[in-house]
């Protein structure tokens, strides 16, 4: 089942990314399906921290912007989607290759709407879960 409100693209999401914490650390997006959006982040100087493991607050940032434009997407026009909450369980370390974020809804509701966003690596592990949830926003 379709769930956008709004026209989204890779080249839409790509462009309101540019010049962005998505766009610095090579962030790039994959696919739109009808429910999701996939994207992926390079493991490299960029993105490691001291132990050679991609850095979780850079998992952080990709499932950050997943839920966010899902839900900005998902959204009538004119509204806004902020974030309220999120948070992340790391399940495996990534040394190398990319990792690739797949976010989907949970609940779409008027005024919040929750996603689920699932990370893996080149093999197809999971490496981290996300969850946020954003506020949704009438015009002012």
């Amino acid at each position: 089942m379709l769930i956008w409100k709004r026209p989204i693209s890779v080249a839409e999401l790509t462009a309101s990314n540019a010049n962005t914490a998505f766009d610095q650390l090579g962030m790039e997006f994959l696919e739109v399906g009808d429910d999701f959006i996939r994207a992926r982040v390079p493991v490299d100087h960029r993105t490691k921290q001291p132990y050679g493991l991609l850095h979780g607050g850079v998992s952080v940032v990709l499932a950050e912007t997943l839920g966010s434009c899902g839900a900005a997407y998902a959204s009538a026009d004119g509204h806004m989607a902020v974030g309220l909450d999120i948070n992340a369980n790391h399940i495996r370390g990534v040394t190398s290759g990319w990792v690739t974020g797949t976010a989907r809804p949970v609940h779409i509701g008027r005024t919040t709407q929750v996603w689920q966003i699932d990370l893996h690596n080149d093999a197809g592990e999971l490496s981290c879960v996300s969850r946020i949830t954003m506020a949704v926003l009438p015009p002012r």
